[in-house]
């Protein structure tokens, strides 16, 4: 009798030890569903089941499912309101990805496979309030936005940043010049002996690469000189960086220097940045360094600001001739070097290239090296020759800006473009844009926008019309078409490459106005969804933004169903009165974003 109380007793344990762990499997499932699984298993329809090819057979109008819209897509859990599909550490730390992180891999691209993918809306954080306007967002932005001030208090010293109430105010400062950027760029001038201390040398230097930007000030002051910078930070320790400089209406991009190739063409820039940026530029043969050099335009200048520059200690002394052996062998000089910063300036011409000894390192790339290939291409570690017409140009052969923004540039020989072809298209589009804000009426107002995306830039013809705006504009030019991105850079304007089949490398809510011009098409072409498009959209975009899409009129009309379960509004709609393409090429559609604010952030802002 002792023995079967035992075995009963063994038994109710066990029952109980069953039980107990499958309520808390069950609360753990509940508990993941409600924290987006329920928004990763939406989406298993796509789209592109719902008649978007945009022609005769499948369009909307002649048989397209409509009882496959979506009445609501659901919206993520608030702690997603900063979600960076393809730089999520989360994802990284999930999958177990074998990444090198002495060579940053942990912060360049890795996009969740479709399974993992949030098909779901970003919240705005609690208390979100419409960003302050440009130009006073330079200087400040409000905390509820970004509610992070870590780096306030880390850079207390620097300047960086400060909270003040209910916003957070930038001072100017930096890692290397906490008395202000504008007198920090004053002074690099005066090194290169500009006329009149102006960074901007009568139009000659136009555009700027900042590595390791911090917030973005130094790009930020430069835009009173008719400076455009690229500012460029990884989603690293100090987060949201690029997150402030976005919302202060300035110029960023969310990237590292680490194996890739950065997503701009060779010839770019004219001056690169670092100012303390951390970054080891010996290692891998001076790859790093030779990324730069790709990157700067032929006599374009690197001003770096680093200890490694001006101390005196046994270990920044070694670093300085280390870093000056690799960089007199790939032929920079020193222009100017004072204080605590050394700008060194790179060749016209080939000349000293070809004079090296055979067997000299870094050697020069193949040949048959594209040097403006850059999507998912490795670093190489070789030195990018300039092209024939560079060569005996002994520079860019670059008109000053403005002038630059509407002069055909030299490189539109590489697409058999004519002057007449540039002309015809930049007449095109300044025709195209001035429709725009017809239609958009009374909706846009002269401070409405500030960030701007053109997502299939082409020629960069859609933001030169917009050069009497007070506005930037990020060109977007697809990874698999003509790699024009080079003749946006040529004509003073920014940009990157990019496959909409995946999310784009920037925070949530930092652009007021998106250009959509056939993308839509191209999308359905290339067999991606256009509902995560959409989604991404939407992610990217502030509320109370705009998007323009430009596409057949079975597309646009498409489209236009998706709106009510997005949460956007039409403003304006053109092109498809009597709702099919009836020989037309293109409709034009305009969408409002309204802003909303979930239950739970509600609760958390009261």
């Amino acid at each position: 009798m002792a023995r079967a109380r035992v075995d009963g007793n063994g038994r109710k344990r066990l029952v109980t030890t069953v039980l107990v762990l499958v309520i808390v499997g069950a609360l753990f499932y509940l508990y993941s569903r409600n924290t987006a699984s329920s928004s990763i298993e939406y989406g298993s329809k796509s789209v592109k089941d719902v008649g978007w090819k945009g022609d005769e057979s499948s369009s909307v109008t002649e048989g397209g499912d409509d009882s496959a819209i979506p009445k609501t897509i659901p919206v993520c859990d608030d702690r997603l309101s900063e979600l960076i599909p393809c730089l999520d550490r989360n994802l990284i730390y999930q999958t177990r990805l074998k990444l090198d992180l002495a060579l940053m891999e942990h912060y360049e691209r890795h996009c969740p496979m479709p399974e993992r993918q949030y098909n779901c809306l970003i919240p705005p954080p609690p208390g979100y309030k419409i960003p302050i306007k440009w130009p006073k967002s330079r200087d400040q932005v409000w905390k509820a936005n970004i509610p992070h001030t870590h780096l306030a208090t880390e850079k207390s010293d620097q300047n960086w940043m400060v909270v003040k109430g209910e916003k957070i105010v930038f001072p100017g400062g930096g890692t290397h010049f906490h008395y202000g950027a504008d007198k920090y760029i004053a002074s690099i001038a005066n090194m290169l002996n500009f006329p009149n201390n102006n960074i901007n040398n009568g139009g000659r230097l136009r555009n700027v690469f900042d590595v390791g930007c911090g917030v973005a000030s130094f790009g930020g002051y430069l835009l009173s000189s008719d400076v455009l910078t690229m500012s460029l930070a990884p989603n690293d320790v100090h987060e949201n960086q690029i997150q402030f400089a976005l919302e202060r209406g300035v110029p960023a991009y969310l990237g590292v220097l680490g194996t890739k190739r950065l997503p701009y063409p060779s010839r770019s820039f004219e001056l690169a940045h670092c100012s303390r940026c951390r970054i080891d530029w010996l290692q891998r043969d001076g790859i790093l360094l030779l990324e730069l050099d790709r990157l700067l335009r032929p006599g374009g200048y690197f001003a770096y600001s680093s200890p490694e520059a001006y101390a005196q200690d046994e270990e920044d002394q070694r670093i300085w001739r280390e870093m000056s052996d690799i960089v007199g062998r790939m032929c920079w000089k020193v222009a100017a070097k004072k204080n605590q910063t050394v700008i060194w300036a790179k060749p016209l011409t080939n000349d000293c290239y070809l004079k090296r000894a055979p067997d000299t390192r870094p050697p020069l790339c193949k040949l048959d090296d594209d040097p403006d290939a850059v999507w998912g291409v490795n670093m190489e570690a070789c030195i990018t020759r300039y092209s024939d017409q560079m060569h005996k140009a002994r520079g860019s052969d670059l008109v000053p800006w403005p002038a630059r923004l509407t002069a055909p540039p030299p490189r539109l020989a590489d697409f058999n473009y004519s002057t007449e072809m540039f002309e015809k298209d930049t007449e095109v589009w300044q025709q195209e844009v001035g429709n725009y804000w017809t239609m958009l009426g009374n909706k846009i107002k002269p401070d409405s926008v500030r960030n701007v995306m053109d997502m299939k830039a082409n020629l960069g013809s859609f933001a030169a019309a917009l050069k009497n705006k007070d506005v930037w504009v990020m060109n977007v030019v697809p990874e698999n078409g003509p790699n024009t991105l080079k003749i946006i850079y040529d004509r003073g304007l920014l940009g990157t490459v990019h496959n909409w089949c995946e999310a784009f490398s920037t925070y949530p809510r930092t652009y007021d106005l998106l250009h959509a011009w056939t993308i839509f098409s191209d999308i359905i072409e290339k067999e991606c969804s256009p509902e995560d498009l959409l989604i991404e959209m939407d992610r990217i975009l502030r509320p109370k933004g705009f998007i323009i899409i430009n596409d057949k009129p079975s597309v646009v009309l498409s489209i236009k169903k998706f709106l009510p379960a997005l949460h956007w509004q039409a403003v304006a709609i053109s092109g498809v009165e009597q709702g099919s393409d009836q020989g037309k090429d293109e409709a034009v559609l305009i969408i409002q974003k309204k802003i909303w604010l979930t239950s739970e952030s509600v609760r958390v802002s009261e």
